[in-house]
């Protein structure tokens, strides 16, 4: 018990106490798979820790030798070759060789020594020493110091002169009388003139990046010794020879030492031009974004680097700052109680003696589900911004640059989820030279890359599942399917040589079995292979797939995995084209999209310029071979089911851009630009036509505009949907106060305050519209009555028609009806407009045109435009202003087709409408103008007819 007990006390201490002295024994060895713990298992048996055992050191060899060929454990040292394990004439050729070579040595440095190191020419481009000012040229101090040989010792002093001496007179006139005419030091800290640009244009390729390399080791030199400004000089000296990503890299963190803040941008920019998506790139360029004050812009670019590198702690502290700094740049906004403060208006006029009592502050729209707050009947309930609030750069909102929390601001975001860690191991990583592809999923079909099942049948081990090993594969026989089902569950399981050696015999016995079936076997070479390639075993990779390539040509899965052997071999150019060829059969295989693209740069810094004239062909793949252009008709479930999917992203697009555009007239409302948020809350109706807060809202912006009709539309709507909604009842009311109703004004109000008798807004508005209602009524009856007009009535035979010809006695004569030929809104535009239709007369429609300005018309048709009215404008400009102002009809019909509903009215158009519309564009082309010409006129009238 001792015994053992110390043994494995110094397996413990030895080896960390992870091989326990019982696993040093033939059937454990012969029973364990895992190739790392055998390792251990090694060490220790060479150690001799626990004793040495000769036989079952070699049977852990042998055993890891099959699970593992190319384990680095299995590698023993050869000991330092010596004259004695050599032949006679191999080393006496080894020492003559020897001799040889320290001969020409010596004869070298003695003709280096003979000849001066540096050219005069080369002198003047030699770097001056760091620190100084200038450089020392190398004969100078040979010179000084021949002179200082040269020159003769003074003799020394008879001993009779030193009788003479007064020590006291020597000492005086050193301390007071003698006066130094040397200068004094000037300590120069001027940084040396380095020329920033190396005239490399006779060097070879190879020179060139020999000496880039160089000048790039200076300025990393430099850079450690915390001297920026020189480090940028040979960076600058790197980049004139050969311009490379780590050159531009390195100067942009040497500009940002400097805060040279727009030279280390330039530079950034430059590195992700020639390599998009670098991450040192995109880290520079967010902190100089950061230093700019584009706080937006920086955390962009630092997601992208958490994308790339979840675990990049630097970008997360930065990004977690920038995330600060964005949130401190908000204003605040607090909550605050609502108030709508009664403004008294003078009246101008006795027409317009009234106008609606307006809120003292900017509000917004209300939430759909938010209930009504008491008190707040003018306004909208003003919330705070939240962190996550965002507007419309959102993948991911469509500006470039969307809100910072809209896509998330931490890094767990970006962390890598399990799918993806298989994905990157089993070959559609980018690293397509460090990655395989699992075997073949199923027999000839498509499959996916990093399969190793076939079909469904088979499973990846886990407890509860069952592996069907007697699933039939294409037209092999039973035992070779199982073989390969095998193979394929090994292959899934990490056991790569295990798999290799199921595949290996399921091979041996398709040839001994003599059946024909090519797809079978391509797909037994390819699984093989994927084995090889994940082995490292790379040159029988590349046979076993060119094997199955010969039986299926075009075959997407050993193409790619003998482009990957390739290109782990370094031979890029036979990589590049099995990469372009699989492109070729199918365009979205993502690891050779970057494959191709790292390949591509590789190469041209291999090959420069000339580097596809290297290349070999790369062979065409036939249409029948492409599997982006064949792809089979998919049965109804899949229609339904992308249907119903479509339907549900419709829905969630929809309900998205609706939040995004109520969050934006919001947002226009509190600032006051009421005209922007009524487009779009009028766009979120379309999205959403029985949204009632948006008909609300909407109403609120058109009393602000003073648009008190469409006011009173929306109020009504919102009413149909919801009967009891307060601030619709409060709202209509203010419209009906415009539009001097104040009867009905006094009604809503009374509704209003019987709903909620403690609404403020609404008691002020009630006593105020009380007084103008009576004030309007004693007016009423000072006021003089109008003459009312007498219509004769007369009796018409049944045979005689009545026209709209404005000059007979029976029509509705436009004269009778007062008209307001300049109207200043919307309201007074309908009246009139309505006077001229309800009598024909196109004369008093040209008047009304002529003194509206065209910018105003859309606004002013927006809720009163149907066929007949389109019509009689139509005519109205053919008969009237055609002759006198063509100019002015051309810029009506330029904005006329831009009013609401005009699409809907168009086509609703009868025979004799679109007729008039015809004729008024055909006069209009006839008419020379030098405003418009007649294709101007041939593409406005596109827009109508």
């Amino acid at each position: 018990m001792s015994a053992a007990f110390f043994s494995n006390q110094s397996t413990s201490s030895d080896f960390s106490g992870k091989v326990p002295v019982e696993h040093l024994d033939y059937v454990y060895i012969e029973k364990c798979k895992d190739v790392k713990y055998l390792e251990k298992i090694l060490e220790v048996l060479r150690s001799g820790k626990e004793g040495f055992y000769p036989h079952l050191l070699e049977f852990c060899e042998s055993h890891m030798k099959k699970l593992d060929p190319r384990n680095r454990a299995l590698r023993k040292e050869n000991p330092v070759a010596t004259a004695a394990s050599l032949a006679k004439d191999e080393w006496s050729q080894i020492f003559d060789d020897l001799k040889i070579w320290q001969e020409e040595t010596k004869t070298t440095e003695t003709l280096l020594m003979q000849e001066p190191m540096i050219d005069a020419s080369m002198k003047e481009d030699m770097t001056p020493i760091r620190g100084s000012n200038c450089s020392v040229p190398l004969n100078q101090t040979a010179v000084s110091k021949e002179k200082r040989n040269c020159s003769k010792h003074p003799l020394p002093r008879d001993y009779r002169e030193w009788d003479k001496f007064d020590v006291e007179k020597e000492c005086k006139r050193i301390d007071g009388n003698v006066v130094t005419n040397d200068p004094p030091a000037i300590a120069n800290n001027q940084h040396p003139q380095i020329r920033t640009e190396v005239d490399a244009s006779l060097k070879s390729q190879q020179e060139k990046l020999l000496l880039a390399n160089r000048e790039k080791d200076k300025g990393n030199e430099a850079f450690r010794a915390n001297d920026y400004e020189e480090a940028v000089a040979y960076y600058s000296r790197s980049i004139s020879i050969i311009p490379s990503v780590s050159a531009y890299n390195n100067r942009a963190q040497a500009e940002i030492k400097l805060e040279h803040w727009h030279n280390a941008m330039s530079d950034c920019q430059r590195v992700l031009e020639l390599e998009s998506g670098n991450v040192k790139g995109l880290l520079r360029r967010a902190k100089v974004y950061n230093h700019m004050g584009q706080f937006q812009l920086a955390a962009e670019d630092l997601r992208m680097v958490l994308r790339k590198e979840p675990q990049n702690a630097a970008a997360t502290q930065l990004l977690c700052e920038t995330e600060k700094r964005i949130s401190e740049c908000r204003p605040e906004q607090k909550s605050k109680g609502k108030t709508i403060l009664i403004q008294e208006v003078e009246e101008e006029d006795n027409n317009r003696n009234a106008r609606p009592v307006e809120p003292s502050q900017p509000v917004g729209g209300e939430e759909s589900s938010a209930a009504p707050e008491r008190g707040d009947m003018g306004n909208a309930q003003k919330k705070p911004h939240g962190r996550g609030d965002g507007g419309p750069h959102s993948e991911f909102n469509n500006s470039h640059h969307g809100h910072w929390r809209s896509r998330g601001g931490s890094s767990d975001k970006y962390k890598f989820t399990q799918e993806s860690k298989e994905k990157l191991a089993n070959g559609t990583s980018k690293r397509g030279s460090t990655a395989s592809v699992k075997a073949d999923q199923s027999s000839g079909g498509k499959g996916s890359l990093a399969g190793g099942n076939e079909g469904g049948t088979l499973s990846g081990g886990n407890a509860g599942e069952t592996v069907n090993l007697d699933a039939p594969c294409g037209a092999l026989p039973p035992a070779l399917s199982r073989l390969k089902n095998e193979g394929n569950l090994q292959f899934k399981n990490g056991q790569f040589a295990d798999a290799l050696e199921k595949y290996s015999q399921a091979i041996q016995g398709y040839a001994d079995s003599g059946i024909d079936s090519p797809e079978d076997l391509c797909i037994l070479y390819s699984n093989r292979a994927a084995c090889y390639l994940k082995d490292g075993n790379c040159q029988e990779c590349i046979q076993d797939c060119t094997r199955a390539l010969e039986l299926q040509p075009f075959s997407l899965k050993p193409l790619l995995r003998r482009a990957m052997a390739y290109e782990s071999l370094e031979r890029y150019r036979k990589a590049y084209v099995d990469y372009k060829t699989v492109l070729q059969i199918d365009i979205s295989v993502q690891a050779a999209n970057d494959s191709v693209n790292r390949i591509t740069r590789l190469l041209i810094e291999q090959d420069g310029t000339e580097w596809r004239e290297k290349l070999p062909d790369i062979p065409l793949v036939p249409l029948s071979a492409q599997q982006h252009r064949r792809e089979e008709p998919p049965s109804e479930k899949v229609l339904q089911a992308r249907a119903e999917k479509a339907a549900m992203d419709a829905e969630r697009k929809a309900e998205a851009r609706f939040t995004v555009l109520k969050k934006e007239g919001n947002e226009f409302v509190k600032n006051g630009q009421y005209q922007d948020a009524l487009g779009k809350y009028t766009e979120c109706l379309k999205l959403k036509p029985e949204e009632c807060s948006i008909y609300t809202n909407r109403a609120l912006c058109y009393l602000k505009v003073e648009r008190f009709a469409e006011a009173k539309q929306d109020c009504d709507a919102a009413l149909k949907l919801e009967p009891t909604n307060k601030k619709a009842f409060y709202r209509r009311a203010l419209a009906n106060k415009g539009l001097k109703d104040y009867l009905a004004c006094s009604s809503d109000l009374q509704e209003v305050l019987q709903q909620d008798p403690n609404v403020q807004e609404a008691e002020k508005e009630l006593l105020e519209v009380t007084v103008l209602l009576r004030q309007s009524l004693a007016n009423s009856n000072v006021s003089p009555a109008k003459p009312r007009k007498t219509v004769p009535i007369t009796e018409v035979d049944g045979d005689q028609e009545t026209t709209g010809d404005p000059n007979s006695e029976n029509s509705c004569r436009g004269e009778d009806i007062p008209t307001n030929l300049q109207p200043t809104d919307a309201y007074e535009f309908g009246q009139a407009l309505n006077a001229a239709c309800c009598s024909g007369d196109t004369a008093i429609c040209a008047e009304l045109l002529a003194s509206t300005t065209p910018e105003m018309l859309p606004h002013f048709l927006s809720t009163q435009l149907d066929g007949h009215t389109i019509s009689l404008i139509m005519q109205a400009m053919d008969s009237h202003l055609l002759e006198k102002n063509p100019s002015l009809v051309y810029q009506h019909l330029n904005v006329l087709h831009t009013t609401d509903r005009f699409s809907v009215v168009l086509m609703l158009l009868n025979k004799d409408e679109r007729r008039h519309m015809t004729q008024l564009f055909e006069h209009l082309a006839a008419v020379e103008s030098s405003e418009f010409t007649m294709n101007d006129v041939q593409n406005l009238a596109n827009k109508y007819i």
